[in-house]
């Protein structure tokens, strides 16, 4: 799987994956033009989406509406290094659901993917030009 982020002037990158686009941007206070999601706001929306997709998902299976189902994500930053120090996800349906299941869907909701990439933390390899490509480093900028 690839995606692609490309500059596109400021603080602005445009994030590519297949046929989709994604503008990131930082907020004005932080230099940008808040011509998109910040790359921050984004992180915790995929989780907050995936948690979203999963718990869809286990309504659909039990028979239970997904009308109305949303969920809230809140974070806060840490230090040591700067990241997102805490996610709190807060799952809302409109409808009753029975009490055997609520214990299951909060399972199958920490079971989702981005979730458990953030538990079971993946390797991040970062490499400069790969393959080599020299793009503007060969002109000694």
């Amino acid at each position: 799987m690839k995606l692609t982020a490309t500059f596109h002037g400021g603080t602005r990158y445009d994030i590519v994956s297949g046929q989709h686009r994604i503008i990131t941007d930082q907020p004005a206070e932080d230099g940008g033009r808040d011509a998109g999601v910040s790359p921050v706001e984004l992180f915790v929306g995929s989780v907050a989406s995936c948690v979203a997709y999963f718990v869809g998902q286990f309504c659909e299976r039990h028979g239970i509406s997904r009308d109305g189902l949303s969920v809230d994500a809140e974070w806060t930053m840490a230090e040591g290094p700067r990241r997102v120090g805490r996610i709190d996800i807060a799952i809302h349906l409109p409808h009753r659901i029975p009490g055997e299941l609520k214990e299951r869907l909060l399972k199958v909701a920490h079971g989702c993917t981005v979730h458990q990439s953030l538990t079971v933390a993946p390797t991040v390899a970062i490499m400069l030009n790969p393959h080599g490509h020299t793009g503007s480093q060969s002109s000694g900028r």
